[in-house]
């Protein structure tokens, strides 16, 4: 049965599931997400998700939602990406929580607030604010890269994919991939995978479509 993932181009963490299956082998669809046209708000929605919110993956009788559970699942369901040993695995997991607390996070938000609403709504103080955090865990990222190909071990794990997940998007959000070495050369250790896709091209949607 094919896996169906619920996501929109424009969405870091849905490219975070979306790649990780498209680099599994998986047999795996997008099921677009009108997100800008309201969606996630509908009732229909919210039956898929209650949470109201993308990354949705449906395989099977097994609905998951939030990006890092769907990472776990392609892990189990692949035996890849979840780390070699128990060790490995704890270290993957470190790299996710962090990702999700100190990374996406801020860069979801601050891309969401720099490019996706209207110039006169845009907070100038908390965009100023949360692209010095960012600018912070930039820094502990490409440090942690400097002498590493991929973040945790000798191959791509659920760390890398779930790190990457908005790195790759055109949007200035404050990052520009060229100041940090470290994660220039890891990104394009990503790149270079059999079946990597850019996030526009992997997934339907895209600010294009709206222009």
């Amino acid at each position: 049965m094919t896996i169906t993932l619920h996501c929109f181009g424009e969405s870091g963490n849905a490219y975070k599931a979306a790649l990780a299956l498209e680099l599994s082998g998986l047999d795996w669809e997008p099921v677009f997400v009108d997100f800008f046209g309201g969606e996630t708000r509908t009732d229909d929605f919210r039956r898929v998700n209650p949470m109201g919110e993308v990354p949705v993956l449906v395989d099977g009788d097994v609905t998951l939602a939030q990006s890092g559970v769907i990472l776990m699942h392609v892990a189990e369901r692949t035996g890849r990406f979840g780390g070699a040993t128990p060790g490995a695995a704890r270290e993957v997991m470190r790299w996710m929580f962090w990702d999700n607390h100190k990374l996406s996070s801020q860069a979801g938000m601050v891309r969401f607030l720099m490019n996706f609403l209207p110039r006169d709504k845009r907070p100038a103080e908390v965009i100023t604010f949360t692209k010095a955090r960012l600018k912070a865990a930039y820094r502990v990222l490409d440090a942690h890269l400097q002498k590493r190909d991929w973040i945790v071990g000798d191959d791509v794990t659920n760390a890398d994919l779930s790190c990457c997940g908005y790195l790759f998007y055109p949007e200035p959000f404050g990052f520009e991939r060229a100041e940090w070495p470290g994660i220039d050369r890891w990104l394009g250790n990503i790149q270079s995978l059999p079946g990597w896709k850019h996030p526009y091209d992997l997934m339907p949607g895209s600010p294009a479509d709206r222009a």
